[in-house]
């Protein structure tokens, strides 16, 4: 594949038809029609009243529906917190027990919707205030490949970028991130990542998820993009070998673009301690203004506003069957890409008031 990428696919909008009664006539009764004198007869009056009686039952049944919100409204937040507190001890509880289900990678679905999100969600709405631009373009069912720039320092726009995927886009789907072996190999945190449907960065797994439909995130620069100097924020690093693009290629899925703005700023990296990075096995130990000078302070993320941009999907399903074995067509597309997430960044930045508000 090479030039302008795939090509697209134009769609149509079909609107929905609603079930519904036909219209009632208005016509009255035809003079000397049945009954003596023209009268109604039973049939006839019932027929009448049957309008009537429909307005009635529907009045009913939306002052009914006014009532429960108006009780909804009036127990409040602490009632819709008290409920998913409960929910969230019930699934825990199972999960003491064994009385649960986890799919072949350990995606716990009920977990990650009760608990896990949850925990995100302060972060996402109250903290960096995430807004998702382009949802319509990310497909409400079928497998379809992510592609987003990385930053941050500790990797943490792939989680608001899964739940910004699961609460603002129609259909509320799980964003599948495919993450490195540091994270999954990590104590407690690989677990917690498996459950929320995090798995191994590898061609293997992403074409298997790809090919069962599911949405999956991935974030080609790794390490070399989440851990860049401050002074290079949004310069988009290299692509790697473009695997990514060849698992897609492969599962017939699109590739949908993601541009993220806000995220550079959580953790101004500004320097590396290079010898204990080595010491303890990273890729990096970070130093920001505030860490580690402040200390265990220096940990809480900046509150910076968030952009998360999806652009159009780059209809890879389209593309030749032998496109995935030729290295050419692959790196080409895989620089397309990278070239359309740059663009978007470049446009989101020129358009930002600020970065807090």
């Amino acid at each position: 594949m090479s030039g302008g990428g795939a090509a697209r696919e134009v769609g149509v909008v079909v609107p929905l038809r609603r079930p519904g009664r036909p219209p009632e006539s208005t016509a009255g009764p035809a003079p000397g029609g049945s009954g003596e004198g023209g009268a109604a007869t039973g049939e006839d009056r019932a027929e009448a009243a049957s309008p009537a009686r429909d307005a009635a039952l529907a009045a009913a049944r939306a002052a009914a529906r006014a009532a429960r919100d108006a009780a909804r409204a009036a127990r409040g937040p602490a009632a819709d917190l008290g409920r998913r507190a409960r929910r969230a001890t019930d699934v825990l509880a199972r999960r003491v027990t064994g009385d649960y289900e986890v799919d072949e990678l350990g995606f716990d679905r009920e977990l990650t919707e009760a608990v896990l999100l949850d925990l995100l969600r302060p972060l996402h709405r109250r903290w960096f205030r995430v807004e998702l631009r382009g949802a319509e373009h990310l497909p409400r069912r079928g497998g379809a490949l992510l592609v987003a720039n990385h930053s941050g320092t500790v990797g943490i726009d792939a989680l608001m970028t899964m739940v910004a995927v699961h609460d603002d886009a129609p259909g509320g789907r799980h964003l599948r991130v495919l993450a490195a072996d540091l994270v999954l190999a990590a104590p407690v945190l690989g677990d917690l990542a498996r459950r929320a449907g995090i798995t191994l960065a590898s061609p293997d797994d992403a074409e298997r998820l790809l090919r069962a439909g599911e949405l999956v995130g991935v974030w080609p620069e790794g390490y070399k993009g989440v851990g860049k100097h401050f002074r290079d924020r949004y310069r988009l690093q290299r692509f790697g070998r473009g695997g990514f693009v060849a698992s897609a290629l492969r599962a017939g899925v699109p590739i949908v673009p993601c541009a993220i703005v806000g995220a550079e700023e959580v953790y101004p990296k500004i320097g590396d301690v290079a010898p204990l990075a080595r010491l303890l096995g990273l890729p990096y130990v970070p130093v920001t203004p505030f860490f580690p000078l402040l200390g265990p302070l220096g940990l809480v993320p900046l509150p910076s506003r968030w952009v998360v941009e999806l652009g159009e999907p780059v209809r890879t399903d389209l593309a030749p069957p032998a496109t995935a074995d030729d290295p050419a067509a692959v790196l080409d597309l895989a620089d397309q890409v990278r070239e359309t997430i740059q663009a978007s960044l470049h446009e989101l930045l020129l358009h930002r008031r600020s970065v807090w508000r």
